[in-house]
C-alpha cells in the first residue's frame, strides 16, 4: 500500500526512460538515481498513510514537498538539512570545564581554611601555653589548683615587669594582638564563617594597631598628664573631653589614612573615605568612649591605661573595621558602576 502510494506520488520525469536501453550510464545519471533511491528510502520511513511529493529539477538536485496542512504546497523542504536549534549550547567539555572550576574553587577554600585554622591554633596554643606556663621553674610539688590560682598574679608582674624594661614594645605588642583579634570579631560579625576570614585585611589592622596605636598611645596618654597637671574634679571630664575631641579626630584619622595607604588605594580615594567617615565616627566614639574614659582617666595609673583601653578597643575596633570595609565596598561597587569597562574581574570587597 505504501509502496504503490509513494510510486504513484513520484513524477515519471524523475527517472531515466527504461524503453531506451544504454549500454552504459552516464556519471551523472548515476548519481540522479542514488539520489532518487535516497529519496525513496526517506518517504519509506515516514508514516505508511502520508503522500510525500518529490520533485525532481533538471540540474540534477532533489526537493521533498512537505505535505503539512499548515505549510504551503509550493513550498520545497531541501532534504539533508541539519538543523541545531532545540539543542543545548553547552558542550560536555564546557561542563567539565565548570566541574573542574568548581572543584578548584572548592580545594582553594579548604586550603583558606586550613591555613586560618593553623593561625588561630597555632596562636592559641601559644598563649594559653604562655599564661599557664608562667611559673613552670617553680611547680615543683605544686598542685594543679595552686598553678591555676597563682597564674594570675605572676602573669601580672611579668607584664609589670615588661613595662619597666621596654614600655613602648610591650605596649606596640597589645595593641597589636587586640586590633588583630578586633578585626577578626568584625569580619565574623559580617557573617565570614570562623575560619574563612580574610588574612590579609586582618594582618593590616594588626599591623596599624602594633606600629602606631600602641606607640603614640604610650606617648599621647602622658602628653595628657602633662596638659593636665591639676588635681581638681573636673579635670577628668576635660580629659575625656580633649580625648574624645582632638585625640579621637586625630587617631581616626590616621587609622583610615593608614589603612588607605596598606590597601594600595590612591590618595584622592582615601582622602574621600576619610571625609565620608570623619564625622559619623568621631560622633559614635561618643556612645561609648566617655563612659570608659571616666575609669582610663579617674581609676587607672598612667602605665596601665593603655591596658584598659585596649580591653575596650576590641570593641571600637570592631566598629572601625566593620565601618571601613563597608566604604571601602561601597566605594569599589561605585567604581565598577561609574566604570563597568574598566575592570573585567570582580573584586572582592572584604579584601581592602
Amino acid at each position: 500500500m505504501a509502496a504503490s502510494s509513494l510510486h504513484t506520488s513520484i513524477s515519471p520525469r524523475s527517472f531515466l526512460p527504461l524503453s531506451k536501453p544504454s549500454p552504459k550510464p552516464h556519471r551523472s545519471q548515476v548519481f540522479l538515481r542514488n539520489k532518487q533511491r535516497s529519496c525513496v528510502s526517506c518517504a519509506l520511513i515516514n508514516d505508511e498513510t502520508d503522500v510525500i511529493p518529490v520533485k525532481s529539477h533538471d540540474d540534477g538536485s532533489v526537493v521533498v514537498m512537505s505535505n503539512e496542512t499548515e505549510r504551503d504546497v509550493n513550498e520545497p523542504v531541501v532534504v539533508g538539512q541539519l538543523s541545531f536549534e532545540g539543542f543545548p549550547s553547552s558542550s560536555p567539555a564546557a561542563d567539565m570545564g565548570d566541574d573542574k572550576s568548581r572543584e578548584s574553587e572548592e580545594m582553594d577554600k579548604m586550603i583558606d581554611r586550613s591555613i586560618n585554622a593553623t593561625i588561630v591554633l597555632a596562636a592559641g596554643s601559644y598563649a594559653i601555653t604562655k599564661l599557664l606556663t608562667i611559673d613552670h621553674d617553680y611547680w615543683h610539688g605544686w598542685t594543679l589548683f595552686e598553678i591555676l590560682r597563682y597564674a594570675p598574679q605572676h602573669n601580672w608582674l611579668a607584664y609589670e615587669e615588661a613595662l619597666k624594661r621596654n614600655p613602648v614594645l610591650a605596649k606596640m605588642v597589645i595593641s597589636g594582638v587586640v586590633y588583630s583579634v578586633g578585626d577578626w570579631i568584625a569580619q565574623c560579625y559580617e557573617g565570614k564563617p570562623l575560619f574563612e576570614i580574610d588574612r590579609a585585611r586582618t594582618l593590616r589592622s594588626g599591623l596599624v594597631g602594633f606600629t602606631l596605636h600602641g606607640s603614640l598611645s604610650h606617648f599621647y596618654y602622658q602628653f595628657c598628664e602633662e596638659l593636665f597637671p591639676f588635681q581638681e574634679w573636673w579635670v577628668v571630664p576635660a580629659k575625656v573631653a580633649f580625648d574624645q575631641t582632638v585625640w579621637s579626630a586625630i587617631w581616626n584619622s590616621i587609622y583610615f589614612t593608614v589603612l588607605g595607604f596598606l590597601r594600595l588605594e590612591s590618595p584622592l580615594s582615601i582622602f574621600k573615605e576619610l571625609k565620608a567617615t570623619f564625622l559619623p565616627m568621631l560622633t559614635a566614639g561618643w556612645k561609648l568612649w566617655p563612659f570608659a574614659h571616666l575609669i582610663t582617666y579617674g581609676l587607672v595609673p598612667v602605665e596601665q591605661r593603655l591596658l584598659w583601653v585596649d580591653c575596650v578597643e576590641l570593641i571600637w575596633v570592631t566598629i572601625l573595621s566593620t565601618y571601613s570595609n563597608e566604604k571601602s565596598e561601597a566605594r569599589i561597587s561605585e567604581s565598577v558602576i561609574e566604570n563597568p569597562s574598566s575592570s573585567t574581574t570582580p573584586i572582592d570587597p572584604s579584601k581592602e
